[in-house]
């Protein structure tokens, strides 16, 4: 034990910042070591870690809301159609009349943004000796196009005719490359009458070409006249298969549509969208698995490399914590001189992930550099979404997880006999 004097000496021209100014001493000394490299490497986990993390959330937010948004903008977020049991989703409606009442009352509702009439008929397009079963969507004037407009590659919207069904029909790229199909082409279209089975067809002009990149849409959807249904399936003007409900924010779907099957005929039925693909929606699901696997592994070697690296500072500085035990230092502040040492690491680990984070994902914003698998993935480019709450969370949770497991290397400090640790080379 030293004696009193030296205790009370030190305590005296110990400055009240004095365990930050030696830790601050030993983290830009400039002299080579071997704790240096094990610094600069345990800087660039963190750094790595903390960009990985930011750009695995950044994409994970943008490729769920691209591809859900692809659905949202052909189907809106929820259905309303007839209830027939045992029947798909996805195949021909049983038709009901226009209700301009219940419409109103849907449209009471605050979240609902707007609805729309739909029909959806089977059909077989022939086309230059070639043939292909697929499912025709029939909208109306009042339809809103902006949406689908925006997965446009070619062509015009429908133009509808006052008097008569339009003659024009939009179909999907991969429709049009498997069936050598041009914009202004015109085609066969083979229907069969839902009423007595007799065959008929009409020639149909392509006015527009879409891509949506999703498979499921793009070979089995093409867009016509819902009055060519009506013609074809013998239906009164009034008719149609059903509507299609855009709410304000589609994560309050759900809630919306329980409330839609609480007001609507007991013959009709309300289903969300991802009821209707529940494939897509529980394949989008699964990437917050993948983020969450992504965050423990950034997380752990983070933490693994600044235990490390403490452990490694405070061997290599052995002798003067012996000095310091020797002036009288008690065992908590010679910890902090370590901690913050080590926090000194952390913190320009963490600045430096966030501008290597955010910089590639701002880059990727802007030129597309990441190019993705589209019949796999349904998106051409790694969509990027930065929400910045997310990123101060990850910037914080990962100071905190980190400085805590810092505690831990620092105990070693209190088993250190001073004498021995003088003496140790």
């Amino acid at each position: 034990m030293p004696d009193c004097s030296a205790i009370r000496i030190f305590t005296k021209i110990m400055p009240l910042g004095f365990a930050f100014d030696i830790a601050k001493r030993i983290a830009f000394n400039r002299q080579k070591s071997f704790s240096r490299f094990i610094i600069r490497l345990s800087v660039a986990a963190t750094t790595l870690s903390v960009a990985a993390m930011i750009i695995t959330l950044a994409f994970v937010n943008g490729f769920q809301q691209t591809v859900a948004s692809k659905i949202f903008s052909f189907w809106g977020h929820i259905r309303v159609q007839q209830y027939e049991s045992g029947k798909s989703l996805i195949a021909e409606e049983t038709p009901f009349t226009y209700d301009s009442s219940i419409t109103r009352t849907i449209r009471l509702n605050d979240q609902i943004s707007r609805i729309q009439a739909f029909a959806t008929k089977s059909a077989v397009i022939e086309s230059k000796g070639e043939i292909e079963g697929v499912l025709l969507k029939g909208i109306d004037a009042g339809y809103d196009s902006s949406d689908l407009k925006s997965f446009f590659t070619g062509g015009n919207w429908l133009q509808f005719q006052d008097s008569n069904y339009s003659k024009q029909i939009i179909v999907s790229k991969a429709l049009a490359d498997q069936l050598n199909i041009g914009l202004n082409d015109t085609l066969k279209v083979h229907f069969v009458s839902s009423i007595d089975d007799s065959r008929t067809y009409r020639k149909l002009q392509v006015t527009g070409i879409y891509n949506t990149g999703i498979e499921e849409y793009d070979k089995l959807f093409v867009i016509g006249d819902i009055r060519l249904i009506r013609r074809i399936n013998e239906w009164n003007d009034d008719q149609i298969g059903g509507y299609e409900i855009f709410v304000n924010d589609y994560t309050k779907m759900d809630s919306v549509n329980q409330q839609l099957s609480d007001q609507l005929p007991p013959t009709w039925m309300s289903r969300t969208i991802r009821d209707v693909y529940p494939n897509i929606f529980d394949w989008l699901s699964i990437q917050d698995v993948n983020r969450d696997v992504i965050f423990i592994v950034m997380s752990a070697v983070a933490i693994i490399n600044l235990i490390t690296c403490l452990l490694i500072l405070i061997l290599e500085r052995t002798r003067m914590v012996g000095i310091l035990k020797g002036l009288g230092a008690n065992n908590w502040t010679i910890q902090k001189i370590f901690l913050y040492h080590a926090s000194v690491i952390t913190v320009m680990g963490i600045v430096l992930g966030l501008l290597l984070g955010i910089g590639i994902c701002l880059l990727q914003q802007q030129t597309g550099f990441i190019k993705l698998d589209e019949t796999s993935y349904y998106v051409r480019e790694a969509p990027m979404i930065i929400i910045w709450w997310q990123v101060l969370a990850i910037s914080a949770g990962t100071a905190i997880v980190c400085y805590a497991s810092l505690i831990i290397p620092s105990l070693l400090i209190r088993k250190l006999n001073p004498v021995k640790a003088i003496q140790f080379r």
